[in-house]
């Protein structure tokens, strides 16, 4: 926990980036029965019926020093699906860029091995030497910024019924476009000086001598 939050405590480095990642299943859902249209001062109006159209996953990061975020539609989230859109963001946008934290968590799909099991080993090297892993703790994925970005997806964009991939990906990229124009950001107050009170149980927990010598960093 304290590696994360010591990220995103430094102060942006020029020629280092700071990217938090993470992927988000998605099920399509699809209407039996046409909705009524809106109509002036009436909202539109479903029907309770729908029919499973199959799940699909959102691939989402997000710049910390940029308020940019990079996102994708994808059938799955495999490796190969982690490898190649890891290479098409850092290629594209970090080209020169000498190093970067990557925040995520630990799934099994999120390791340097991915990338040469799946990309050409020039580019799976280009990524094993310019990518830093930080991995949240379990349960800890809360912290995430990533996750952050993802509830606003879902408030902003994908609270409906989506029936089609297609149709995910061109809601999900219209939402990014707008998002990175407006280049918001992440406002993040959670320290490690925070998680030493907030968590005090839990530093005991881990080492009782910690109530006699809390950590003053």
């Amino acid at each position: 926990m304290e590696n994360v939050l010591s990220v995103y405590n430094q102060q942006p480095i020029v020629g280092r980036g700071r990217i938090c990642f993470d992927e988000r299943p998605c099920q399509l859902l699809d209407d039996v029965i046409a909705a009524l249209p809106t109509k002036p001062g009436k909202p539109a109006k479903e029907d309770n019926e729908y029919v499973r159209k199959g799940m699909c996953a959102v691939l989402l990061a997000y710049d910390l020093d940029t308020g940019q975020r990079f996102t994708q539609v994808r059938e799955q989230r495999t490796k190969a699906d982690y490898a190649e859109f890891m290479y098409e963001v850092i290629s594209t946008h970090y080209a020169d860029i000498e190093r970067i934290d990557l925040i995520q968590d630990n799934l099994n799909t999120h390791k340097y091995g991915s990338f040469y099991e799946h990309l050409p080993i020039s580019q799976a090297r280009l990524l094993s030497r310019k990518l830093a892993f930080h991995f949240t703790p379990k349960h800890g994925s809360w912290l995430n910024m990533a996750e952050i970005e993802f509830s606003a997806l879902a408030r902003q964009s994908l609270n409906r019924r989506i029936g089609s991939l297609n149709e995910l990906a061109r809601q999900v990229e219209l939402w990014t476009i707008n998002r990175n124009e407006q280049a918001v950001r992440v406002h993040w107050s959670f320290t490690v000086a925070r998680a030493e009170t907030k968590l005090k149980r839990w530093y005991e927990q881990v080492n009782p001598d910690n109530k006699l010598n809390p950590c003053k960093n």
